[in-house]
């Protein structure tokens, strides 16, 4: 039997459709296809690849918004400040080529896997997630968005339309770094993203961090972030205690150990902050 097919123009049509129930919603179809090789769709498509509205990344008074449809080589195209250097840096671990000119970056976040690249990159970003739906629009903080594996708090009848970044000072920045089992085009074995900014005298005002791999959900890890506030450097030795990783629930499997994944955390966390904060000794 044929799946039913739609490609609206705009995101009231998209959310009219929504409303009447059953629809799968098609952006890159760079995780929706491979799920399907052999076996036939079950629900009729809503391709949201026509609305134009949905694609891009704009500067807005609070920050920036990131349309649901902007794929990932656009964002590394896009001129952004080095608060947006982690996203980039993801961006090229999202597949090859081919795969980063389709995927979105919205739909990374809706596949709502525990190796989802972006995901621990928005989490640290402190990113906010638009939902709309015919009964009007709601906001999600990125954190709590993603549920569990392939899980998150979109309902439905609702479209994701932008992800939203708050705006930080000129001395924030970002890094982005991910373990495999080889450089490129591999799911990882851990990763991390780490946003610091700083103030005029050098010193952490804010920092954020977050882990993916390592839970059926990325995870921030709120007591190394309160630890940085107020440092003036990266204490290499002191970063990424025991302590700071009880938020992460690894496995063991093929790409590695659970105690092998926090180790590799530990050091990718260390990495990341000295790449951020070079050590004044």
């Amino acid at each position: 039997m044929p799946v039913g097919y739609e490609r609206p123009a705009s995101i009231d049509d998209a959310t009219r459709l929504l409303a009447t129930g059953g629809w799968q919603v098609l952006a890159g179809g760079t995780d929706l296809y491979p799920a399907h090789v052999g076996r036939p769709l079950r629900r009729p498509l809503l391709d949201i690849g026509g609305i134009p509205s949905l694609r891009g990344i704009r500067r807005t008074a609070a920050g920036w918004s990131i349309g649901a449809a902007t794929t990932w080589t656009d964002v590394l195209r896009a001129d952004l400040p080095p608060l947006f250097d982690a996203l980039k840096q993801a961006a090229r671990e999202v597949g090859g080529v081919q795969v980063q000119n389709t995927a979105t970056v919205a739909g990374n976040l809706c596949n709502a896997s525990p190796a989802a690249d972006g995901t621990p990159v928005l989490m640290a970003l402190d990113a906010v997630v638009v939902l709309r739906g015919a009964e009007g629009e709601r906001r999600v903080a990125a954190v709590d968005f993603v549920l569990g594996s392939r899980r998150t708090a979109c309902q439905a009848h609702e479209l994701v339309v932008a992800i939203e970044i708050p705006a930080r000072s000129d001395g924030a920045r970002s890094a982005f770094m991910k373990l495999g089992g080889r450089r490129y085009l591999t799911i990882s074995v851990t990763m991390v993203a780490v946003v610091v900014e700083t103030d005029d005298k050098g010193r952490v005002a804010h920092a954020a961090a977050a882990v993916g791999s390592c839970a059926a959900t990325a995870r921030r890890l709120p007591a190394l972030e309160q630890r940085l506030v107020g440092a003036a450097s990266s204490d290499v030795a002191a970063v990424a205690q025991p302590a700071d990783l009880v938020p992460l629930t690894p496995i063991d499997d093929m790409r590695g150990s659970a105690a092998y994944r926090l180790d590799a955390t530990a050091t990718l966390l260390r990495r990341a902050l000295a790449s951020l904060l070079p050590s004044t000794a």
